[in-house]
């Protein structure tokens, strides 16, 4: 597959957990798709197992329609359920090995990593790209990990093969020197959290 630079990480917390039709965050995956996201992870960690379901069927829907590619994160099979494309994992999550078994050679499977090490070990393994980071200081997803900042992101991205997903804080300022030092692209979701389709074309245009 070819990897879009821009890949939007879909997180209803980052809109009250709402998420529901008369809320903001399907208007904003909407708009996201609309202003030319083509790569969208749905992360939800607070959600009820049914309701992640539901909201990850409509998504399923609505990047469907527009060929958008749609991960998962973590939930192998709501993945399978609603025919993702692929799910993202974390390190102590669902052993890769497992999903590529489940989902097949066709699935997208990514991984985080938040060192060289797990990245060089991450080769080993069937996965397709790797997220690393946090690159920046962030709220989104609160860690004890210190911002790596773009200078260890450029030493890793000539370590590693597979493609490189920064992210972490990243703001559209970034973008440039991210790329440069050799990423695949930037993950973003409180950046990109109740933009319009044009604040997002605004993004798309800097890659």
């Amino acid at each position: 597959m070819d990897f879009p630079a821009l890949y939007l990480i879909a997180d209803p917390c980052l809109y009250d957990c709402s998420g529901d039709d008369s809320g903001s965050f399907f208007q904003t995956i909407q708009a996201a798709i609309d202003g030319g996201v083509r790569l969208i992870q749905y992360r939800d960690k607070s959600g009820l197992r049914g309701q992640i379901y539901e909201r990850a069927e409509r998504l399923r829907l609505l990047t469907r329609q527009s060929n958008v590619k749609l991960i998962i994160n973590d939930e192998v099979d709501i993945a399978m359920a609603v025919e993702a494309d692929g799910v993202h994992l974390g390190q102590d999550d669902f052993p890769v090995s497992a999903a590529r078994a489940l989902l097949g050679d066709q699935a997208i499977i990514g991984l985080s990593t938040h060192s060289l090490e797990e990245a060089l070990e991450a080769e080993k393994k069937a996965v397709d790209y790797i997220g690393f980071g946090p690159i920046f200081a962030t709220e989104t997803k609160l860690s004890e990990r210190l911002p790596f900042g773009i200078e260890s992101l450029g030493v890793l991205c000539k370590k590693v093969v597979l493609p490189v997903y920064a992210i972490g804080g990243i703001q559209e300022s970034h973008v440039h020197s991210i790329l440069s030092n050799g990423a695949a692209g930037v993950a973003v979701a409180s950046a990109l959290a109740g933009a319009s389709k044009a604040q997002i074309r605004q993004w798309t245009v800097v890659f």
